[in-house]
């Protein structure tokens, strides 16, 4: 494995940047992972327990990024009911701008030098054609595992915010902002939902000092009894008009009571009026994970794009 620089805050916000300019004209090539949101969500949330093992390469054209690459490499994950997960294998996630698609080769060849000898995944988008042809290749194979019916490939979703319902909440909920509720709040919302977590103090310290991180666009449910049941963080880019959802959870004790619903119209409402004229969220597409889907689908969300989950065993070898 060769030597490699990080991913820093400064990398994501040029990151971030780039999936803007990418957004405005072909949203159907920004996979779930380099979203606007979701790159900050990933950095924020993982850096401080996971940034050993991240690397990245950046492609400029003049002063603007035009292509990147992030791989996640081997590394161990601890959850808060104290498992531990060991992960053996190379991730990938990566953009390349639609008028510079020729260095999805480069992108490539980092990549498989960066994690010779590893198992090796990563995840293009569905629409990107030129990509797919060129990672296949490259040796890169359909990921059946993940693209079975309880497979981990997700899609992208989104609506616009004309026409939106006004949210109802059951007697004795009320709303929150993480702003209002504080961070302890915040965090055992997201452990609660998502248990067991990585999540911690330390990591939502990351997530609040993420570019685009707003606490009065990080909304929370509470219950009658001071739990906070719900709770989902948007993330606001401006440049665009566009707001995301990530994460969104409920705590299992107060699932199929509508929270979910009612905070998400709330969500919309005030990410309307922060600005955002459009919304999106990611949700796993398999078959078999339906709930989530279901839950957009029911708000009006539609499948804007999706994942084509790719795979390289460590035993083969670099084609062309």
């Amino acid at each position: 494995m060769t030597d490699f620089e990080r991913v820093t805050a400064a990398d994501v916000q040029l990151m971030q940047g780039m999936a803007q300019r990418v957004t405005s004209t072909r949203p159907d090539l920004v996979t779930a992972g380099a979203s606007f949101g979701e790159l900050a969500w990933i950095w924020g949330q993982g850096h401080v327990d996971h940034g050993e093992s991240w690397a990245r390469r950046l492609w400029f054209s003049g002063a603007d990024l035009v292509a990147w690459g992030w791989a996640f490499l081997p590394h161990q994950v601890r959850r808060s009911d104290g498992s531990t997960k060991d992960v053996t294998g190379a991730s990938l996630m990566y953009q390349v701008h639609p008028d510079h698609a020729a260095l999805v080769d480069e992108v490539i060849d980092w990549y498989d030098d960066l994690a010779a000898g590893l198992e090796r995944t990563v995840i293009p988008s569905a629409a990107d054609e030129f990509a797919l042809k060129r990672w296949a290749a490259h040796g890169y194979e359909t990921d059946l595992a993940s693209l079975g019916d309880n497979g981990d490939w997700t899609q992208l979703n989104e609506r616009d915010l004309t026409d939106l319902e006004q949210p109802v909440l059951p007697a004795g909920f009320r709303f929150r902002t993480a702003d209002e509720a504080g961070p302890q709040a915040a965090v055992q919302a997201h452990v609660d939902a998502w248990a067991p977590s990585t999540y911690t103090a330390e990591r939502y310290e990351g997530v609040r000092r993420a570019s685009g991180y707003r606490g009065d666009l990080h909304v929370l449910v509470e219950a009658p009894d001071g739990t906070m049941a719900s709770s989902t963080i948007m993330w606001l880019d401006e440049l665009n008009k566009t707001a995301e959802f990530e994460p969104v959870g409920t705590h299992p004790g107060y699932r199929r009571r509508g929270l979910g619903r009612a905070m998400l119209l709330h969500g919309m409402h005030l990410a309307r009026a922060a600005g955002a004229t459009h919304m999106t969220v990611v949700c796993l597409g398999a078959p078999g994970h339906p709930a989530a889907r279901g839950l957009y689908y029911g708000l009006g969300f539609r499948e804007l794009s999706r994942d084509a989950p790719l795979i390289k065993t460590a035993t083969q070898s670099p084609t062309r």
